[in-house]
C-alpha cells in the first residue's frame, strides 16, 4: 500500500537557484539560449549562466577515441545509449518516493522544532532504554505480584480519566510506577499509595493544575493520611533520583501517528491497545518505541483488515513489519479479551461516548491466525 503525495501536502518544490543541475535541465537552459543567439553555434566550451558551468557538444566536435570524454548534454541529435535512455532525476528524487516528509506541513510552525525534530527522537531512542525496567522485576517483590499490579494499573486508569488529566501523565505515571517498584520493595498495603504518589508526581511535572493531596486521598477511600503521602512522595523522588524526565511510549506514540496519517479513529484505537497492554506485566519486555509502533500496525490491521505498514512508518519507527508481530498479535488477544474478566476499566474507558465507542471496533484476528 502506497501513498501518494497529494494524500499528506504538496512537496515544496525545490528552490531553482540551488537546483541540482540535470542533463534535461541544462539542456531547457541551453535551448533558451540558443534561441536568443539566432542561429549561432555554441563551441565546446562552458557557457557561463545563473546555474553555473554548463558545458555543450556539437556533433562537429565529438571527441576522439583516444581523448577522455567530457560530461555532455546533447542538444539536437540523441545517442541511443544506455544512459541516455535513462529518465532523468534530480538528486532530490533518487530517495524513495513513498517515504514521506512528515514534516513539511509544520515548516512555519515553531511548536513542530522542525529542524531538528529528527535529532530530539534519536536522543529519545538512545535514552528509552534508562526508563525500561527488567521484565521480571516482580521475583524481588516478597508481598505484591503482576495480578496486584494489574489492578493498581485498572484503577489508576479510570481515576485518570475522572480527574480528565493529560495523556502525558497517565503514561509517566506508570513508568514511575515500576521503576519505583523494581528498585524498592513494598508491602501490599502500601501498593495503592505509591499508584496516588506515582500520580502525584506525573501531574507536577505534567500537568497545569494538579489535584491536591486531600483528593488523591479521599479517592483512595481514606486509607492514608496526608502524612504518608508525603513521606511516600519523598522516598519515591529519592529513590528514582528526581528523574522524571524520560522517554515513555507516549512521545513514540504521537510521532508514529503523524507518520502513519492517523485520524481520529485510528488514533484512539491505538491508544486503546497501548492502555490494555500497560495493564498486562508482560509487556514490559518490550521497548516503550516498540510498544506504540506495534499499537499503530495493529490499529491499522484492526481498521483497514489487512496487514498495512508503509515505507514512512517503517523509516521513522525503525521497525519494520515483522520485528512488531510478536507484539501486534498479544496486543489483539488483549482487544479479544478486553470486556471479560474483572480488569476492564480501560474497555469500559474507551466504550464511553467521550472516546467514540473504540473498545467496539472489531480484533484483526487474521494476525493471530497468521502467527500459527
Amino acid at each position: 500500500f502506497t501513498f501518494r503525495k497529494q494524500d499528506v501536502c504538496e512537496k515544496k518544490q525545490a528552490d531553482p537557484v540551488h537546483r541540482p543541475i540535470t542533463r534535461r535541465f541544462a539542456a531547457q537552459i541551453a535551448s533558451t539560449q540558443q534561441n536568443r543567439a539566432e542561429g549561432t553555434k555554441k563551441s565546446n566550451l562552458g557557457n557561463s549562466n545563473g546555474f553555473g558551468e554548463v558545458i555543450f557538444v556539437d556533433d562537429e566536435h565529438k571527441p576522439t577515441d583516444d581523448q577522455p570524454v567530457p560530461m555532455t548534454l546533447e542538444q539536437t541529435e540523441p545517442v541511443h545509449n544506455e544512459l541516455d535512455q535513462m529518465e532523468e532525476v534530480e538528486m532530490e528524487d533518487i530517495i524513495d518516493e513513498t517515504v514521506l516528509d512528515i514534516d513539511i506541513c509544520d515548516a512555519n510552525n515553531p511548536l513542530a522544532v522542525v529542524d531538528y525534530i529528527e535529532d530530539l527522537y534519536a536522543y529519545y531512542r538512545k535514552m528509552e532504554g534508562s526508563s525500561c525496567v527488567s521484565p521480571n522485576y516482580m521475583t524481588q517483590q516478597f508481598d505484591i505480584n503482576e495480578r496486584m499490579r494489574a489492578i493498581l494499573i485498572d484503577w489508576l486508569i479510570e481515576v485518570h480519566d475522572k480527574f480528565d488529566l493529560m495523556h502525558e501523565t497517565l503514561f509517566l505515571t506508570f513508568n514511575l510506577i515500576d521503576r519505583f517498584l523494581a528498585k524498592q520493595t513494598v508491602v501490599r498495603k502500601k501498593l495503592q499509595l505509591v499508584g496516588l504518589v506515582a500520580m502525584l508526581l506525573a501531574c507536577k511535572y505534567e500537568e497545569v493544575s494538579v489535584p491536591v493531596v486531600g483528593d488523591l486521598i479521599l479517592i483512595s477511600d481514606k486509607a492514608y493520611t496526608r502524612k504518608e503521602v508525603l513521606e511516600m512522595e519523598k522516598l519515591m523522588v529519592n529513590t528514582l533520583q528526581f528523574n522524571m524526565s524520560v522517554p515513555t511510549a507516549y512521545v513514540f506514540m504521537k510521532r508514529f501517528l503523524k507518520a502513519a496519517q492517523a485520524d481520529r479513529k485510528l488514533e484512539l484505537l491505538a491508544f486503546f491497545l497501548v492502555e490494555l497492554s500497560l495493564v498486562e506485566y508482560e509487556m514490559l519486555k518490550f521497548p516503550p518505541s516498540l510498544l506504540a509502533a506495534a499499537a499503530i500496525y495493529t490499529a491499522q490491521c484492526s481498521i483497514y483488515g489487512l496487514k498495512q505498514w508503509s515505507k514512512t512508518c517503517e523509516w521513522h519507527s525503525n521497525y519494520s513489519e515483522d520485528q512488531l508481530l510478536e507484539c501486534s498479535t498479544s496486543m489483539v488477544d488483549f482487544h479479544q479479551k478486553a470486556g471479560k474478566g474483572k480488569l476492564t476499566g480501560v474497555h469500559r474507558k474507551y466504550c464511553s461516548s467521550k472516546f467514540n465507542y473504540t473498545a467496539k471496533c472489531e480484533p484483526a484476528h487474521f494476525l493471530l491466525e497468521d502467527s500459527l
